[in-house]
């Protein structure tokens, strides 16, 4: 007898439906599995004859094949499990209407008592399988709200072996979980722990972060320990405006890959914001492995990667970022297998000045010897300061600045201001495809785009000369005049955005470290 159901197996942020055959014959006690399955495919035997065994279900005491198709793709992880016995449950007259198998997606690990586990990337699998005109799925309980969020498929969720044979063998079947994915995500967005109204002082700080939000542009905050740069960094998710609901979508099939959701996850509704330790991998900041797996920032996509203490980061890790921060994708080779991950997130970084931590500080003398300042600022390359756009020098908070009462400006006041930038520039930028932002500008459309006057273009001549700034400077500084433009809410580029512009360009400075 030959039974089919269907499962799926995720590949990068995409699932491939897998059709799993199962052929009972006569002949020996035999059983085989077919189609590149991995060694956690394999041990399913093992799991399902004894997850059967002990719920007194029968186990085929004759030859059984089972085939996985397409046969040329690789099938990983025990998700499987569930599915295949499935079909072993129908092949062998325990579930009755196994007319219903074909219209729906199975996917479940099996405990040797009977209990379904989590799997990852349920999101992905629940996607393709509206695409493909399922009329339903059967996940694991955890998994069920996060694939209730695809519409117009109805999601079941079950904890254990007995469950899924209910579900087929009786008329009355439970009602599939239903999820209000909108009102849930739409809520969800308006609740921060922390605010910009807690930082004391800073006020350059801030602008310089509402402009790097507002443009969509990188910065790197420089500066003596103790001055703030990380408190500032973890608050910029709350002046960023919302995630609309294809990026929360984005977001969450990536976080669904990663097995980053927590158990009955919905959408994610904040931007993510990743702050990896300097000791991280390469392959763990961008992604890759056996099984290629997203990065650090991949999960960062549509929020913000946050590098703390840059220099101490190894060369090797900072130079893989390059490619990502210009294509806002990377892209995982295999021998077998190629897989894109989405990457398209804003790099926040902060470093001490020198190793000391006290070089440029107002009160506090620099112990560094000769040199060692220009040394400590070498271990950032300069292709990958040419990627960032602000060059913030953050100054330590006087005493009488921490004591005073008064609160600062609140973060929803601060994302108003962005969010109207930003509604600017999506009009400036509708017929440019995967343009959005100031900061993602080509070089043809910052020419027709950032069109200085003569006394602007005067300002920046000078400033160039005088300051010695780098050729790499002028294109970051027309982008960030036009970013503090929209927040202006001007159409040309004036005298004073220009001259703001330029002062966010620190390290291209000359004699800047001596």
């Amino acid at each position: 007898m030959l039974v089919k159901t269907f499962g799926s197996a995720v590949y990068g942020v995409e699932a491939i439906t897998i059709t799993i055959e199962g052929h009972l014959a006569p002949g020996e006690l035999k059983y085989f599995i077919v189609g590149l399955p991995d060694n956690a495919v394999k041990e399913s035997t093992m799991r399902i004859e004894s997850a059967l065994k002990s719920n007194k279900l029968q186990w085929p005491r004759t030859k059984y094949v089972v085939n996985m198709a397409p046969a040329d793709i690789k099938k990983t992880g025990a998700a499987f499990d569930l599915p295949i016995a499935t079909g072993i449950l129908a092949a062998t007259g325990q579930i009755k209407c196994i007319d219903h198998l074909q219209d729906f997606i199975i996917m479940g690990e099996l405990g040797l008592d009977g209990s379904i586990q989590p799997i990852r990337g349920a999101l992905p699998i629940a996607i393709q399988a509206r695409k493909e005109g399922f009329k339903g799925m059967i996940v694991p309980l955890a998994n069920a709200r996060e694939s209730a969020m695809v519409q117009q498929l109805d999601v079941y969720g079950v904890s254990h072996i007995n469950e899924v044979i209910a579900l087929f063998s009786s008329n009355n079947r439970q009602e599939p979980l239903r999820v209000n994915t909108r009102e849930d995500f739409f809520n969800a967005q308006q609740f921060f722990d922390i605010d910009f109204q807690e930082v004391k002082g800073q006020e350059n700080i801030k602008r310089a972060l509402e402009i790097a939000a507002a443009g969509g542009h990188n910065a790197i905050l420089i500066g003596p320990p103790g001055a703030g740069k990380t408190m500032l960094a973890k608050r910029l998710p709350t002046i960023l405006p919302p995630l609309t609901l294809h990026e929360a979508l984005e977001t969450t099939k990536i976080h669904s890959v990663a097995g980053k959701l927590p158990e009955n996850a919905t959408l994610v509704a904040k931007r993510p914001f990743r702050s990896p330790h300097h000791t991280v991998s390469d392959v763990a900041l961008v992604g890759g492995g056996g099984i290629p797996q997203p990065g650090e920032i991949s999960l960062a996509h549509n929020g913000v990667l946050f590098l703390d203490e840059l220099p101490e980061f190894k060369r090797t890790v900072l130079e893989v970022m390059r490619q990502p921060m210009e294509e806002r994708k990377v892209t995982i080779s295999r021998a077998r297998i190629a897989v894109d991950f989405p990457a398209s997130f804003m790099l926040i970084a902060s470093m001490n000045p020198c190793p000391c931590g006290f070089y440029n500080h107002p009160e506090k003398e620099c112990t560094c010897a000769p040199g060692t300042v220009q040394k400590y600022l070498n271990k950032v390359s300069g292709p990958l300061l040419d990627r960032i756009d602000l060059h913030v020098e953050v100054t330590p908070v006087s005493f009488q600045e921490l004591s005073s009462q008064p609160k600062g400006e609140n973060s929803a006041a601060i994302r108003e201001r962005v969010m109207h930038a930003r509604q600017i520039q999506s009009e400036r930028f509708k017929e440019q495809e995967g343009i959005f932002a100031n900061a993602q500008m080509n070089s043809k459309l910052l020419r027709e785009i950032c069109r200085l006057q003569p006394a602007g273009e005067s300002l920046l001549k000078t400033a160039m000369e005088k300051l010695n700034l780098s050729a790499r400077a002028y294109d970051r500084i027309l982008k960030v005049s036009r970013t503090i433009a929209d927040l202006e809410k001007t159409d040309e580029i004036l005298t004073h955005h220009v001259a703001e512009a330029i002062q966010y360009r620190s390290l291209d400075r000359e004699g800047w470290a001596g």
